[in-house]
């Protein structure tokens, strides 16, 4: 059975959390004439596709969620959890005050950034030094939540900037953590069929002498 920490298998998470906020930031960024309700319905999308993501692949890895390995399970089912519920709210309350919807997108940040913390903690010493990575992302999650939490009447395309920014500088971070994640440890991947031949030629060594 694989030991490995549940973020190490599951690292196309990782990998597709980068690639949407990627695309969540390009588009708040680029789209002209920006509006409040414009930036909530992409980050619906984003919200409810990255949940579904994690959702996914903590059900996937749900057996090894056993011993060290449960909390993780936990944090990453909270992770996706929280994510597709502010995405219902964007999507069921779309005439919700403007306010409120960047509020909803600032404590998701923050939750989110939040379980990345811990997560970085306790995977420190799994990740080959990539674990600052995850910590830096949950870190510009937390900062950025906090401001859209207490400054959400700031104009709309500070909004933009911010929340554009926030989301390409996140999904790189992402990105380059499923890659740790993925790239195996050098020397944790014995070539195939390497140590039975070494095995064999000890074997027929003292034969070979006679």
């Amino acid at each position: 059975m694989d030991a490995r920490p549940m973020v190490l298998r599951s690292w196309w998470m990782l990998a597709l959390r980068g690639v949407l906020l990627l695309l969540f930031g390009g588009l708040a960024l680029a789209m002209p004439g920006p509006t409040v309700l414009g930036l909530v319905a992409i980050f619906a999308v984003y919200a409810l596709l990255a949940g579904v993501i994690y959702l996914a692949g903590t059900w996937r890895h749900r057996r090894h969620a056993t011993g060290t390995h449960a909390v993780d399970w936990w944090l990453l089912l909270l992770v996706g959890l929280v994510s597709v519920g502010a995405g219902v709210v964007a999507v069921m309350q779309p005439l919700l005050a403007a306010l409120v919807l960047v509020i909803v997108i600032g404590v998701n940040a923050m939750v989110s950034g939040v379980l990345d913390i811990i997560l970085a903690v306790r995977l420190r010493n799994h990740l080959r030094g990539g674990a600052w990575l995850l910590l830096a992302g949950g870190l510009v999650s937390l900062v950025v939540g906090t401001v859209l939490v207490t400054l959400p009447g700031m104009g709309v395309l500070a909004l933009a900037w911010l929340v554009g920014a926030y989301a390409i500088v996140a999904g790189v971070l992402y990105l380059m953590l499923a890659y740790r994640a993925y790239a195996p440890a050098p020397g944790r991947a014995a070539k195939p069929g390497h140590d039975e031949r070494r095995m064999g030629e000890r074997r027929t060594a003292p034969a070979s002498q006679h």
